[in-house]
């Protein structure tokens, strides 16, 4: 998102020209935008980069100038830790969006920036808002510019800079990882935001549960929770209320207020009844449980990685592809994020919930690491140990061993497992699904590695 309020233009007629002040905040701008940190005291979350002696901190202090490129989802401060690491030393501050700039705007920015540092002194911060946009040719264009300090870089993406900025810009800046706020952390927000004159000047009241559902809805996005703040103090403005209840809320922001505490007993029992509704195949009610979790704010990483799960736990070799499919969602979702990730959390819950069902992964498993616990270890088959060092055939490493592929079949009687599990199975495969050609498959090949 891209404040015009914190935009300059690049264009520069006389580089002698005193810098422009910057503007002061209009009050009939966005409330996310008259809410926003003037100072480091008033930004809220993101301790690990903001505690004494961290590194965002120093940065915003003006110590040691560097480049640095902010990865974290939106609503967690880049464009005002931008901002106050300009105003910090007195910097120009110069923001430009990658949705609407190309080569020839970052350019401009880049020598007005160098005319201002020969006739003035005076450095130059270029904030980019979703650098992940810009093509390798806009990315390389700041390369010189970074290189010798003519602006100091500050770039802002929501997607894993290592796969969306070029390795030249990558390393000629700091990358640091924005978290999303807390609830805490959004609580605190709209608790300022209600009193700041800034905000709603205390002119307004927040009811209890109109703050629960407001952090809900923020999901960690402080921007989206004063957006929806403001829509619902303006709906009771209108209604001459002083109080902004669940009611004014719910009826402004079209989000139906859901019974879910993510951090308490409803957290549990809902992804509960997820999960298990997906191992009942019950396709109807897993798609509810999963509507649920999503209007009420859920991390869909923290989804995701349940359906991961899930995928090797129930399914298994009954259905390989569903660890596959939910896998794929897991990537989707932080590629893309929400709300267009509800989609494939909704397509991987589909595929598992109706996929054939099977435990015996887990079973598996959990049978091998009961056994090490117990001490049924044991040593390795010589003729298995590594031989490529020297001395090893000497220990009788590597000897003896017989290469499968030698035989036309790709499997020959030789012993694997330590002396002390010989002939232990772990892996019963069931009937359902894909394990129906491993339960037939699974006895034949240990008879012929066995020597049965």
């Amino acid at each position: 998102m891209q404040d015009e309020l914190f935009t300059v233009n690049p264009d520069v007629a006389d580089p002698r020209d005193e810098p422009q002040a910057e503007p002061a905040v209009d009050p009939n701008s966005p409330l996310a935008v008259r809410m926003r940190p003037r100072t480091l005291a008033e930004v809220v979350g993101q301790q690990h980069l903001l505690g004494e002696g961290a590194p965002l901190r120093r940065l915003v202090e003006g110590a040691a100038p560097a480049s640095v490129l902010l990865f974290g989802p939106p609503g967690t401060g880049k464009t005002t830790l931008a901002f106050l690491m300009a105003g910090a030393t007195g910097r120009r501050f110069v923001a430009l969006s990658a949705l609407s700039s190309g080569v020839k705007e970052v350019r401009g920015v880049i020598e007005a920036a160098r005319r201002r540092r020969t006739y003035s002194a005076e450095n130059t911060v270029l904030f980019i808002d979703e650098v992940h946009r810009f093509s390798k040719t806009q990315q390389d264009a700041l390369l010189g510019a970074v290189e010798d300090r003519t602006v100091l870089l500050v770039a802002a993406t929501t997607e894993n800079p290592s796969f969306s900025v070029v390795s030249p810009l990558l390393s000629r800046s700091l990358v640091l990882q924005l978290r999303p706020l807390t609830d805490d952390d959004i609580r605190e927000v709209l608790a300022r935001a209600v009193e700041d004159e800034r905000g709603l000047g205390g002119a307004r009241r927040l009811t209890d549960d109109a703050v629960a559902h407001l952090v809900r809805l923020a999901a960690g996005d402080a921007r989206r929770a004063l957006t929806a703040l403001e829509a619902a103090a303006d709906a009771a403005e209108a209604a001459g209320s002083a109080e902004i209840d669940l009611a004014t809320v719910e009826a402004t922001v079209d989000k139906a207020a859901v019974r879910y505490d993510r951090d308490g007993d409803q957290h549990y029992d809902v992804i509960s009844a997820f999960i298990k509704s997906i191992r009942g195949s019950d396709v109807d009610a897993a798609l509810h449980y999963l509507a649920r979790m999503i209007e009420a704010g859920e991390d869909p990483r923290f989804i995701a990685r349940r359906l991961v799960v899930h995928a090797s736990e129930d399914i298994g070799m009954a259905d390989p592809t569903a660890l596959q499919s939910a896998v794929a969602a897991s990537h989707a979702v932080q590629f893309i994020g929400m709300p267009e990730g509800r989609l494939a959390l909704a397509q991987a819950t589909v595929h598992l919930t109706t996929a054939p069902k099977s435990n015996a992964v887990i079973a598996a498993i959990d049978a091998a690491m009961s056994d090490v616990r117990a001490g049924k270890i044991g040593t390795v088959p010589p003729h298995l140990r590594d031989g490529h060092y020297a001395g090893a055939a000497k220990l009788g490493n590597a000897q003896g061993y017989a290469y499968p592929h030698s035989v036309p079949e790709g499997v020959l009687t030789q012993q694997y497992p330590p002396d002390e599990l010989v002939g232990t199975d772990y892996y019963r495969p069931t009937e359902r699904g894909a394990e129906r050609v491993l339960a037939e498959r699974v006895p034949k090949l240990r008879r012929t590695i066995r020597g049965e």
